[in-house]
This record gives C-alpha cells, structure tokens and sequence, in this order.
C-alpha cells in the first residue's frame, strides 16, 4: 500500500502536464513554478506529444524563469538535500 500513494501522486501530476505550448497572456512566478515542478513528467509526454511543452510561452521572463527554476529544484529536495549532504564536525 505504501508503494501505491507515490504512484498514485505521479499519476495525478501527469494529470496536470498537459499545458499547451502557447496560452494567451503572460505566465508569472507561479506558473512557472508549477511548470518547473511538472518539468521532468512533461519532458517524457512531450517525446509522445506534439501538444505538451516543458516551458510555458509567452511568459513574463525572469520571475518566471526564477520560478521555473524554483520548481526543477523542488525535485531534489531544494535547500534541504543541499543542507544534508554537508558535515558539521
């Protein structure tokens, strides 16, 4: 069971990858960081898709591109990954 609910979480973001390639209007801080959390599952549809992109255009440049970047790193584990592998002797 325990194995079904990270499943079950990725199916559900594949759910929301499916942005068009172009929208109407500008994309801000938090569409880009929504669009760089679901980054790594839309890169794999956009192999199978012509309808899926990984970055969202027109957008409203460095807040999104900060928030992109943003949600990428929020695979990692972000700060908290980088904070761990560090040894305080």
């Amino acid at each position: 069971m325990k194995r079904l609910i990270p499943f079950a979480a990725l199916l559900l973001l594949t759910a929301c990858a499916t942005a068009p390639l172009a929208i109407e209007g500008s994309r801000g801080f938090f569409w880009g960081f929504f669009d760089g959390a679901v980054a790594p599952i839309a890169f794999i549809i956009s192999w199978f898709s012509d309808q899926v992109g990984i970055y969202g255009v027109p957008n409203s440049g460095g807040w999104y591109d900060f928030g992109f970047l943003l949600g990428l790193t929020s695979w990692a584990g972000g700060g908290e990954a980088a904070r761990r592998r560090r040894r305080w002797n």
